[in-house]
């Protein structure tokens, strides 16, 4: 599924990537009611509301200037830092990490506008989202992108602790929009954000991010 077959605004209330969970979960908890087993049937019930709650998939209003770069996820901002290079840019550039808790809307959005130069996926660990080292042990999936002013940016989905499936809906070669749904992580995870070295940041260690409309900080 590429971003195209993603809609602008949510058909439903819940993402595309969490349907068939949801589906399966309303008919084995049906299953459960019909053959009597109440105590486990209100049981899945509850699971089945959870799966929905997990899978929301809120609207967003999209900053419209030409200059701010959107978070790309619900969460916490955990690191901020320049770096003399990373595996994803050429030169020094500036890292932003979001870790998301299962208690946070999980779709994915794309920070900036560009055309997706590389999807990089990368086999890896399971370690808890919130070490520094996941970013390089853990099973991740990232997209390089030019933006239109032909400067570059990443942006990583990383697995965690209990996150066991990465979605990514965009491939390489595709024209992406700033705030467009891209993907997900199911249940706890993490976002790096490889931005140009002299990115204007303006989100700071430990502030709450939504997808979409909190502005990461400005392109030069």
């Amino acid at each position: 599924m590429n971003a195209s077959k993603w809609p602008a605004r949510a058909v439903l209330p819940v993402a595309q990537p969490g349907l068939i969970l949801i589906l399966i979960a309303i008919l084995f908890t049906g299953m459960l009611f019909y053959f009597g087993w109440t105590v486990f049937a209100w049981i899945s019930f509850a699971l089945t509301l959870f799966i929905c709650w997990f899978f929301r998939d809120p609207d967003r209003v999209i900053p419209k200037d030409n200059k701010s770069l959107i978070s790309p996820a619900d969460g916490k901002v955990i690191v901020v830092e320049k770096q003399s290079g990373c595996e994803y840019l050429i030169g020094p550039c500036t890292k932003v990490s979001i870790f998301m808790n299962v208690f946070n809307v999980h779709v994915n959005r794309v920070p900036f506008d560009g055309i997706v130069q590389k999807v990089r996926y990368s086999p890896g660990k399971f370690i808890n989202a919130s070490f520094d080292k996941a970013s390089i042990h853990n099973e991740r999936s990232a997209l390089i992108v030019k933006t239109v002013s032909g400067g570059d940016y990443a942006v990583v989905q990383i697995a965690g602790l209990i996150a066991r499936r990465i979605v990514n809906c965009v491939k390489e070669g595709e024209k992406i929009r700033k705030g467009d749904r891209y993907g997900m992580i199911r249940f706890g995870s993490r976002l790096d954000l490889y931005l140009p070295h002299d990115f204007d940041v303006a989100v700071h260690i430990g502030e709450k991010t939504k997808a979409g409309s909190t502005i990461i900080g400005h392109m030069k």
